[in-house]
């Protein structure tokens, strides 16, 4: 299997059009990448454009911040399922990860989880690892998220932002250390889906050697040159 079939591609900077979906959907298919991930607006116009291909399209969930309340990260589900997402990417409630409110976590989870499956659509919870401050955290949301069903397990939006050492705010994405830990962190039922600043064949290579099965990236041209033996880095930023 080369490495743009696992890739999810990324549609979903705020100022992305139909048109651009579209132009990537043209490519995906054709590059056979395994989906087309786009904004839930963009769901509609995803499935249309990639009929008859076997890339699929995806979409997020309470996306970027997690934020949203779970009646309405689920009637967002079955809206993007209805409109044609074969697989759904949803934001964990990043407050009550802080707030160690473990039980509305799960909860949260597996009510999307049961709102996708009731339409035979596949689930990947994302961590938003960048802006977590233990590896005990990242460790318990593994262990949720494959009790409530999750078929993957995911890194980042690609849209955290934390401060570094010198104050500044820095995008934070996929680390190999957070791919191994999450791929021991979880069983063989679940896969690891690594995303965030993932732009090159290098970068690529890099997370599917720490145990990804699916990544996350507007780099998805890059990743083909670079499996072509050509030098391609994206300059996008997810």
């Amino acid at each position: 299997m080369s490495l743009v079939e696992l890739c999810d591609h990324a549609v979903l900077q705020p100022t992305q059009t139909a048109a651009d979906v579209r132009e990537a959907c043209k490519f995906c298919a054709e590059l056979g990448a395994a989906s087309v991930c786009v904004k839930p607006s963009h769901v509609k116009v995803a499935t249309e454009a990639l009929a008859g291909s076997n890339t699929v399209a995806s979409t997020v969930i309470g996306f970027p911040h997690g934020g949203t309340s779970t009646a309405t990260k689920v009637a967002e589900t079955h809206q993007a399922c209805a409109d044609g997402a074969r697989e759904v990417d949803m934001v964990v409630n990043l407050g009550a990860v802080f707030g160690g409110e473990w039980d509305v976590v799960e909860a949260d989870i597996a009510a999307v989880i049961a709102a996708a499956k009731s339409h035979g659509v596949i689930t990947k919870v994302i961590f938003e690892t960048g802006l977590l401050t233990s590896d005990d955290q990242k460790r318990k949301l593994c262990e949720i998220s494959e009790r409530a069903g999750a078929v993957f397990v995911k890194t980042s939006t690609g849209f955290g932002y934390a401060k570094n050492a010198e104050g500044q705010l820095v995008a934070t994405g996929a680390t190999v250390a957070d791919v191994k830990l999450m791929r021991s962190a979880c069983s063989d039922r679940v896969q690891v889906k690594a995303s965030g600043g993932i732009r090159s064949f290098a970068d690529a290579q890099a997370m599917v050697a720490a145990g990804a099965t699916r990544l996350g990236t507007s780099g998805t041209q890059a990743i083909a040159a670079g499996e072509r033996g050509e030098n391609a880095v994206s300059k996008s930023g997810y």
